[in-house]
């Protein structure tokens, strides 16, 4: 009899043993599931957001995430940092979006990349020094060159390059209500040096401008309430500088006043003439074209411009 309670508490107690290691298992294995459920969405999350998204659906793009200026050459697979403080790139007069780069403020091809960037000349200062930082080797170097040392917080900024050596860059600084200061830079070696062209002839606020070879270049100035294109010319990289002439239609007074910058045709140049902030008419977006075939001197309606036109 002894023998058959002793085999009968053996027993029990292996099951016990048995029952408490399973119950021990399957806790572990639930708690780890529990953990894993509630840190999957968060790690997900934070995987996601370290994906880089470039700005536009072009192969060579570029993201501004994490307040950090990021290329890439091949779609989003590759990705590089460019060795500059995004807050340097939006410094001055701009309370626009900066989750998209200034609009004419950088270049961005498979041979040349470019920022334009301000910075304060010392901790303090209520002046900048402009500067261009660039890469012709898609990252594997960088350049660092000064356009000018030291100005007024900028405005109005643009930079382009019309071929290998030579570029411009447009600033506007200084502005109290309608009225500003201009200039415009050149570059003849790639952008190594850079040096003023002469002063500027008007104070007004400026809208566009840009050249159209090394010698031509266009300033179309009046942003509030332009009630004709004021537009200034020149034909010696800008050593000079000689206002435009423009013939518009009588039944087109006032109605195309804004210039933007010109191109280049076969024989002429072109411009198309936009209605300003507040046109209206044909609902605000018809433009006039204009060309000229003394270089940009005079300038002769052709024709309306539909939107699509335009673009």
């Amino acid at each position: 009899m002894k023998n058959i309670i002793l085999s009968l508490s053996m027993i029990l107690l292996v099951v016990l043993m048995i029952s408490t290691y399973i119950y021990q298992n399957q806790a572990t294995v639930s708690l780890r599931t529990n953990q894993a459920q509630e840190t999957q969405p968060d790690e997900m999350q934070q995987s996601e957001s370290d994906i880089l998204q470039p700005v536009t659906d072009e192969n060579i793009s570029y993201s501004l995430q994490e307040d950090v200026l990021n290329l890439t050459y091949n779609d989003g697979a590759e990705w590089i940092e460019v060795p500059i403080e995004k807050e340097a790139l939006f410094a001055g007069e701009y309370q626009e979006n900066q989750e998209e780069l200034i609009e004419g403020s950088f270049i961005l091809t498979e041979d040349h990349a470019a920022f334009l960037y301000s910075e304060a000349t010392e901790q303090g200062s209520d002046l900048v020094r402009v500067g261009v930082k660039e890469t012709r080797d898609q990252g594997e170097t960088w350049g660092d060159h000064v356009v000018v040392e030291e100005i007024s917080p900028i405005r109005f900024r643009k930079l382009r390059f019309v071929n290998d050596t030579f570029g411009y860059v447009i600033l506007s600084m200084g502005r109290t209500m309608s009225q500003e200061y201009s200039a415009v830079y050149v570059t003849e070696d790639g952008g190594e040096n850079w040096r003023a062209t002469t002063e500027l002839p008007s104070t007004r606020m400026i809208g566009f401008g840009g050249f159209v070879d090394e010698m031509t270049g266009f300033l179309s100035y009046g942003t509030i309430n332009p009630e004709e294109p004021d537009v200034y010319v020149t034909q010696d990289m800008g050593e000079t500088w000689i206002q435009s002439e423009f013939q518009i239609p009588e039944e087109y007074e006032r109605i195309f006043v804004q210039a933007e910058v010109p191109t280049k045709e076969a024989d002429h140049l072109s411009v198309l003439v936009n209605q300003g902030p507040n046109g209206d008419y044909e609902g605000g977006h018809i433009k006039g074209e204009f060309i000229s075939e003394d270089n940009g001197l005079n300038w002769e309606f052709l024709k309306e411009v539909e939107p699509n036109e335009a673009e």
